[in-house]
């Protein structure tokens, strides 16, 4: 059931958690209330089971000392793929006045930039100094801190190369970019690296709601407009969307290079990938600091350095490529 505009619950943890026992934990020390918003993901997956961010995230806290439904409550918001209701679900956020928030997309942290100067608020995404979130990686200042997982946008490129690499005959790729400043950006260093191999690009004309609908519209016109490969731009919203869209590649047949290394595990063909679940975990890290009094301003951005190339055999074979041994020997994963 598709729920309307936001939606904000506490782990079911909680509710299973007596009352007395709950007052027994706040006696005990102080009870922290975080945050978490998210475009696209269902509230009911944004937990320790979904392994891309949330099981790093919150089991780095847990570790830390954190217990849901003891001294830790965790409200989750999702605008559930719609672009439109970003500032209404942040508004609800910042009204509720958590401890910190935790955003993991680069659109939703530049909102909660707007709409509070004193919250904490730990980001993830790209080039924060670039898109103005932060003055400094070193000395952020103000309200927010938090993880660049691409280390500028150069690897958005590397991944059409690494593609090229994998398909010497490739001459049209689609591009599956969610069409918002990051990805914009992203879009158009691949546009100059597809200039310096030779590959034209086809726009799939991706449009929200960032749904399963909004991504077979997608495919069909890239396929209509004669792809023979995928580029997955590394975006929240095609991350949350990961299994529909390697289901419609392998579908059409279709060669893609994602952004995550969880996209190749599940099935995705190859992928060149910061090393997410570290990220998170050191964004946990810097909630923690947070909740321990240290100011957001005096936490210096996180970046990682550690890019992993992925390379699935097994759906290789199935769309019949050939996986050169120079390549193969650059991959840090090879999934048999």
């Amino acid at each position: 059931m598709r729920r309307r505009g936001f939606i904000i619950i506490a782990l079911g943890s909680v509710a299973a958690v007596s009352l007395p026992q709950f007052a027994r934990a706040q006696q005990a020390g102080k009870t922290y209330r975080i945050a978490i918003v998210s475009p696209s993901m269902p509230v009911s997956e944004m937990n320790e089971a979904n392994e891309g961010i949330y099981r790093p995230f919150l089991g780095e806290l847990r570790r830390l000392g954190y217990t849901e439904g003891q001294n830790l409550i965790v409200e989750r918001y999702s605008a559930e793929g719609h672009p439109e209701r970003y500032r209404e679900m942040v508004s609800e956020t910042v009204r509720s006045q958590p401890d910190a928030v935790f955003s993991a997309q680069l659109q939703l942290t530049l909102e909660l930039k707007a709409q509070t100067k004193t919250i904490p608020i730990v980001g993830g995404g790209v080039d924060p100094v670039g898109f103005g979130i932060v003055p400094s990686l070193a000395r952020p200042g103000g309200n927010i801190t938090g993880v660049d997982g691409e280390a500028g946008l150069h690897t958005w490129g590397k991944r059409l190369a690494l593609l090229k690499e994998a398909v010497p005959t490739l001459s049209r790729v689609g591009l599956l970019i969610v069409p918002n400043a990051y990805g914009q950006r992203g879009g158009a260093m691949v546009k100059e690296a597809a200039e310096k191999i030779g590959v034209s690009l086809v726009d799939s004309q991706l449009a929200g709601p960032f749904d399963e609908a909004a991504y077979r519209a997608a495919f069909a016109v890239m396929v209509k407009e004669r792809a023979v490969a995928v580029y997955v731009g590394s975006q929240y919203e095609n991350w949350s969307n990961r299994k529909v869209i390697i289901d419609l590649a392998q579908q059409y047949r279709l060669p893609a290079i994602y952004g995550t290394g969880e996209h190749a595990e599940i099935g995705g063909f190859m992928a060149y990938a910061a090393d997410w679940p570290d990220l998170w975990r050191h964004a946990a890290d810097q909630v923690d600091q947070i909740l321990k009094g240290t100011k957001p301003g005096d936490i210096p951005f996180y970046q990682g350095t550690k890019f992993i190339l992925a390379i699935n055999l097994r759906t290789a074979k199935t769309l019949d490529i050939g996986i050169s041994p120079n390549l193969l020997a650059q991959a840090d994963e090879v999934i048999e």
